[in-house]
């Protein structure tokens, strides 16, 4: 097993802040390239904000352990297999077989790992992150670094005309390969991302498109060797007028 992948005690250690540095970014790499994963470990990162709420004052009281954090997880985690486990069980049921069946599990599958996921994870992930793989102060220097990690990638965009420069950028990889995202921002330190990987296996041409994923917008399409997606805060007025710039047709 590649190390980059990292076990489940490793991902509790990670949830608590055990991990060393090293360690710690390569889970962070990991994670931004599986959006499903990530969210199951948010979902953690909720039930302790959850407990520790619930157990304010009570320190004092004998431990219980099944408030242990990774005794209520691994609860949580067995009900929602037993919920899967049921909803499977009634398709059966239901005699859903054939063409119909492979269309429902088609529409599960899509539903729970939508287009770009990982580019909208890796915007929540690193867009503000404190360290990046480079930082630019001219946009020669981003085309260059593009240029030798992706050597179809072809222009970089001129964002200028709408407030935006070029800040930095951060490798990442997934199942099909590296991928990257490119940082972007204007004169208030807000901040825009265009990623781009190569297609996978689910979407191996991106169909032009846009969705809302909380409080980003994400705009996706193919072009050439790879997928991309401009992902923004969902109030950001000018990201319609940069899916012109960047030639999006939707």
């Amino acid at each position: 097993m590649s190390r980059l992948i990292p076990s489940e005690d490793e991902l509790h250690a990670y949830v608590d802040e055990l991990l060393d540095p090293e360690r710690r970014r390569e889970v962070e790499l990991y994670l931004a390239a599986n959006p499903a994963q990530a969210a199951r470990i948010e979902g953690w990162r909720a039930d302790a904000r959850r407990l520790r709420t619930a157990l304010a004052g009570l320190a004092e009281q004998p431990l219980n352990p099944r408030l242990d954090p990774r005794v209520v997880r691994r609860e949580l985690r067995q009900r929602r297999q037993r919920r899967w486990a049921s909803a499977a069980m009634l398709l059966v049921a239901l005699g859903i077989g054939g063409l119909g069946g492979w269309q429902a599990r088609e529409s599960i599958l899509r539903a729970s790992n939508p287009p770009m996921a990982d580019a909208v994870q890796a915007h929540r992930l690193f867009a503000h992150a404190s360290s990046l793989d480079l930082s630019v102060e001219q946009p020669a220097q981003l085309q260059a670094w593009l240029g030798k990690h992706f050597r179809h990638a072809g222009q970089l965009p001129d964002l200028s005309a709408y407030g935006f420069t070029p800040v930095g950028a951060r490798l990442l990889s997934n199942e099909q390969g590296p991928a990257a995202l490119l940082l972007f921002e204007d004169a208030k330190g807000e901040r825009i991302s265009l990623f781009l990987r190569s297609p996978g296996e689910r979407y191996a041409r991106m169909p032009s498109g846009e969705r809302v994923d909380g409080q980003l917008q994400a705009r996706y399409w193919s072009q050439g060797a790879y997928n991309y997606a401009l992902v923004s805060d969902v109030s950001d007025r000018r990201a319609a007028q940069l899916r012109t710039a960047l030639g999006i047709a939707l």
